[in-house]
């Protein structure tokens, strides 16, 4: 299964939804990524797709300081799981990989 791309991300906490970005590629056989949203750049780290199991963790400073690991299960173009944050309660995480536009010659 490929996760490469641009998936977009929805993430449902107590204090409301979350909009992101995440992009996930592959480099020599290592499945890297990064992550966008509020205004940030972070990198991600432990990447592992088992199956259609995928897994990360990642830094955060907005809106506020934490650090997260995701665990997500990918279906196709769609993806639902959990985000966790130390003891706060797991927060509903569902994205949607973004079409990728073929190149067009003029």
């Amino acid at each position: 299964m490929s996760v490469e791309g641009t998936w977009d991300l929805s993430i449902s906490t107590p204090v409301g939804t979350i909009k992101a970005s995440a992009d996930f590629l592959r480099q020599d056989g290592v499945l890297t990524g990064v992550a966008h949203g509020a205004g940030e750049e972070v990198p991600l780290s432990d990447v592992t797709l088992d199956g259609d199991r995928l897994t990360w963790k990642q830094a955060v400073t907005k809106p506020m300081r934490l650090n997260l690991a995701f665990a997500v299960t990918v279906t196709g173009d769609t993806l639902t799981g959990t985000s966790k944050a130390g003891r706060l309660p797991a927060a509903t995480v569902t994205g949607k990989r973004r079409a990728v536009r073929a190149a067009t010659e003029h």
